[in-house]
């Protein structure tokens, strides 16, 4: 792999390698699952700690030595063993189960999964006897006759054990003269000169299944085949998925029924989209939830919620800690970043909203930003209900605009504004807001006077 990160940690749809293999054998066997790893591998603990067993291969030399390590950690009681490579990100439980089953039916010493390839593959062949037991494995460098032949059947490298058997068995197997390794394949002969049966079965059927990965090249072509796996899931949950070829899905994404995500749309990390939402072209949501009835045009959505009924973008960024009510706009080229905005709050353009905490249904003019670091702190802008920010205010935060208080456009507002007043200016002094047209009229006394304006700048 040409990689510092441990091979079963590369990343396919939003979870490690090994994560699939863990999840298969879980669901075959309804076991924990115990994981052989060696020190330059011992990030796959701290990444499965929760998942898994773990046993310590001090030097790794070979699938037989790490089948030695693992049997000191099995549970006396245990009598089959399942032993998987833990590089097969395309794993599904049935074949899995099948080989157990049938480990168990023909009572063998082993059982070995097979398929069948072409003479060009580069699988280890499975050379079976004349009673059409198996009696080796030949690896690809030493079979010149293999050219000869159509097809082959060959060993997937998943295998079911008789306990008993092969702890006998195991310390018979002999390093390999050309790297000293111990080799799990060597077991089928020891169990032919033991007279031991060895078992078989065809799971050609699941070939897809039992890919294995070697390199980048094979990792993308896992990443494409599983991905196609997870939107075919979605589709049949009531997904809708208008170009299957550019929809980019993690496994750990959840969608509701009736969703329909147009082309061009890439969910990750621990996501939800609630039902009858629409995620339209060119949007980007990672660990955020999205509630139902929800548009988003085109945006970037990071561990951020939008609550039911709210639209967001185009071309919007909500970053880490937005929080969106239920039925707020937010509109184009606008930026959230830890603050939330209250239920039907509209932030409609070019604006910068962060530290914030924002009430319901305010709205919040053009060119309108919250100027919430002074070069050594970040601080918090609050802004009560109703209120009315006009275009291309400055909040100079700390600063807190009281509930149905109105900044005129352009307002440098550097001090609270109380609740109903109008703060106008730069920097921005109080005044009394206007009555709305249609109010009634009444006799001006000596109290109706008003005072001078207040500098709140």
């Amino acid at each position: 792999m040409r990689s510092r990160l441990p091979k079963v940690l590369h990343p396919i749809c939003g979870r490690p390698m090994l994560a699939y293999v863990l999840d298969a054998a879980r669901e075959a066997t309804g076991q924990r699952p115990l994981v052989v790893y060696s020190p330059a591998t011992a990030q796959i603990r701290d990444v499965f700690a929760d998942e898994a067993d773990f046993a310590l291969q001090d030097q790794p030399r070979g699938t037989g030595d790490a089948v030695r390590v693992a049997l000191s950690s099995l549970d006396d009681g245990a009598t089959n063993l399942l032993v998987l490579n833990g590089d097969k990100p395309l794993l599904v439980a049935a074949p899995l189960r099948s080989l157990m089953q049938r480990q168990m039916d023909a009572t063998a010493a082993m059982t070995l999964t097979t398929f069948v390839v072409s003479s060009n593959s580069p699988w280890g062949r499975v050379d079976f006897g004349p009673d059409g037991q198996a009696e080796r494995i030949v690896e690809r460098k030493d079979d010149p006759g293999r050219a000869e032949l159509s097809a082959f059947h060959a060993n997937a490298g998943i295998y079911a054990f008789d306990l008993a058997w092969l702890r006998g068995a195991v310390p018979r197997v002999e390093p390999s003269s050309a790297s000293g390794e111990l080799y799990l394949t060597q077991l089928v002969e020891i169990a032919c000169k033991d007279g031991c049966p060895v078992a078989t079965i065809d799971a050609t059927d699941a070939a897809e299944s039992l890919a294995h990965v070697k390199d980048r090249g094979d990792l993308a072509r896992a990443s494409a085949l599983l991905a196609e796996r997870i939107r075919s899931g979605h589709v049949q949950a009531g997904v809708t998925i208008q170009d299957a070829r550019s929809a980019f899905i993690d496994d750990t994404v959840e969608i509701a029924e009736d969703v329909t995500l147009e082309p061009n749309v890439t969910l990750k990390g621990v996501t939800r989209i609630g039902r009858d939402s629409v995620i339209k072209s060119g949007s980007y949501v990672v660990d955020s939830v999205i509630g139902e009835r929800c548009t988003i045009w085109g945006s970037v959505i990071e561990d951020s919620v939008v609550e039911d009924d709210a639209r967001v973008g185009p071309f919007s960024h909500l970053r880490p800690g937005a929080h969106i009510g239920a039925g707020a706009e937010i509109g184009n080229f606008a930026e959230i970043k830890k603050a939330s905005l209250g239920p039907r709050t509209k932030q409609h353009h070019f604006s910068y909203i962060g530290d914030a905490q924002v009430g319901a249904r305010v709205n919040i003019g053009a060119g309108t930003i919250t100027a919430n670091y002074d070069g050594q702190r970040k601080h918090a802008t609050r802004i009560g209900d109703d209120a009315f920010i006009g275009s291309d205010t400055i909040l100079r935060a700390p600063v807190e605009i009281g509930q149905g208080a109105i900044t005129g456009a352009g307002s440098v507002v550097t001090r609270d504004v109380p609740p109903d007043k109008l703060a106008v200016g730069m920097p921005a002094r109080i005044r009394e807001r206007r009555p709305p047209p249609d109010a009634p009229e009444r006799v001006a006394t000596a109290s109706d006077t008003p005072a001078p304006p207040e500098d709140v700048g």
